[in-house]
């Protein structure tokens, strides 16, 4: 025999170990109320609800903290979320939040494809976030409420997409649909009585289907094109006619001064002639001079050279020229 071999152990020396029964009885005992012990209190967290049932039936609804109950399988505690805000997606997935979002490549068009109201066809894709308002309504009123609630999604989406056209869907009426959504929606929670309080809608993306994408893109291009020729034609509308109607009215209310004017005028003069004839019908003489005056005071200022003669002068010297005047002589 080798240094490393051993020889064969004798079975029949071999006494297995004996175990005391009283040892045995503590331990049995011991197990149930360890049992009882670990199932008799529980934690509700902050943001949570618990729920006790009794064999299965509801008994109270307890708030967050360190709460106790009958042992298990008596009473059994189910923790609802009541102020974490859920949400449920639809024509998408999201696998992965952390450092970037990752969406998964299953086929969801059954959830997001739709008829508009003028028979055409979109992608819709949104989000609904909730949270649970009442969470014995959520546990016992209706029979798997998230399928429910998820169906009831669809069922409201569908309706309000099919209600308008397709441009209203892709384009103006997404913050609309999504607001209408989420009315009905949560009209239709307090009808089913399922405990849910409907938060928001969220459209997360609406396209048409991808066959016919580009046809799409190439209509919306050129409706964009003539919105954009309409709203250049009302700016130059609005920057040419009100300058034209100024304009206008400008020239009218210079018209209308300038005949106001005239006829003021003419009114005036009258008048004039009509005191003057008075006058002159009272006094000839004085009236023929000083009209005389008057017209020679008006004449005389604008008359440069000027030679006045006595009317009964019979002959007449030629004058010589003053200084610094040229005089002009005549044959």
């Amino acid at each position: 025999m080798s240094q490393f071999e051993f020889p064969p152990p004798n079975l029949r020396r071999f006494n297995p170990p004996t175990l005391d029964p009283r040892k045995l009885a503590r331990l049995l005992l011991a197990l149930p109320l360890v049992f009882i012990a670990f199932t008799t209190w529980f934690t509700v967290e902050p943001e949570e609800a618990g729920i006790v049932l009794r064999f299965g039936k509801f008994v109270r609804q307890v708030p967050s903290g360190l709460h106790l109950k009958l042992p298990s399988p008596i009473e059994r505690v189910v923790k609802v979320p009541i102020e974490r805000q859920l949400k449920e997606e639809f024509g998408f997935r999201t696998e992965q939040t952390d450092t970037r979002t990752t969406y998964s490549d299953e086929d969801l068009s059954a959830e997001s494809l739709m008829l508009t109201g003028d028979l055409n066809v979109a992608v819709v894709e949104w989000t609904a976030q909730f949270r649970v308002r009442d969470p014995y309504k959520f546990l016992f009123k209706v029979r798997n409420v998230r399928k429910t609630f998820r169906d009831m999604n669809e069922t409201v989406m569908r309706e309000v997409i099919g209600d308008r056209s397709v441009n209203e869907v892709l384009t103006v009426g997404r913050q609309e649909i999504a607001d209408e959504v989420e009315q009905k929606l949560q009209a239709l929670c307090d009808q089913y009585e399922n405990g849910i309080k409907v938060e928001q809608i969220v459209l997360q993306d609406v396209n048409p289907p991808d066959p016919v994408k580009p046809s799409f893109n190439e209509v919306n291009q050129a409706q964009q094109e003539r919105e954009k020729m309409i709203n250049q034609a009302r700016a130059d509308y609005n920057q040419i006619i009100p300058r034209a109607k100024g304009q206008a009215m400008q020239a009218v209310e210079q018209a209308e001064g300038f005949a106001t004017d005239r006829v003021n005028r003419a009114r005036g003069d009258a008048d004039l002639f009509v005191q003057v004839h008075a006058a002159y019908q009272r006094a000839p003489e004085v009236t023929r001079r000083r009209m005389y005056l008057e017209t020679m005071s008006a004449v005389y200022p604008n008359v440069k050279k000027k030679i006045i003669l006595d009317e009964n002068l019979k002959g007449l010297i030629p004058l010589l020229p003053l200084p610094g005047q040229a005089a002009e002589v005549k044959p």
